[in-house]
């Protein structure tokens, strides 16, 4: 709450509150049938009456303030909420582009035909007793036409042997 206003409620209080008594003589002096009295009182009641607005303006001067700062408040805070997520948006684009620029840079192997061969020549000697480890794919030998089953390789790097398929047997 602003300080205007918080003064302004007061002293509008306050002032209203200064009226009960020079009303209440105002009053009495009334029943008495003294004019003096209550000219007197009345210009009382009116001073105090005069204050009371006065403060009462300034009450809704602090109030209008009030708003009015807590509109830019307000606005700021979306400012920077705006800027906030335009940062978080530019920050995610940087990284996809990192992301993508990461994946540009990867090595590619190209096999040669020789290279290709090789390969070729390794796979058929992988059912005898040497085998190089070359195999990558489980497509069908163009040699043969057969599929050849996946190697599996263990941590160290070697090639774990396959196990044979588990036959079951229920018996009822």
């Amino acid at each position: 709450m602003n300080t205007k206003t918080m003064e302004g409620l007061v002293g509008a209080r306050t002032n209203m509150n200064l009226l009960d008594t020079p009303f209440r003589v105002y009053k009495e002096a009334r029943r008495k049938g003294d004019m003096g009295t209550m000219e007197r009182a009345m210009g009382y009641v009116g001073a105090f009456s005069d204050q009371a607005d006065e403060y009462r303006a300034e009450a809704d001067e602090g109030t209008k303030q009030d708003a009015e700062d807590a509109r830019e408040k307000m606005q700021a805070a979306r400012e920077e909420a705006v800027r906030e997520r335009r940062e978080e948006r530019e920050e995610f684009a940087r990284k996809i582009e990192e992301k993508r620029d990461r994946n540009k840079e990867a090595d590619t192997v190209e096999i040669s035909e020789e290279g290709r061969t090789l390969g070729e020549d390794a796979r058929t000697e992988a059912d005898g007793t040497e085998n190089t480890g070359v195999e990558a794919e489980t497509a069908p030998s163009e040699k043969t036409g057969t599929e050849k089953p996946p190697i599996v390789y263990t941590k160290t790097g070697g090639i774990s042997p396959q196990g044979q398929e588990a036959k079951l047997s229920v018996s009822v």
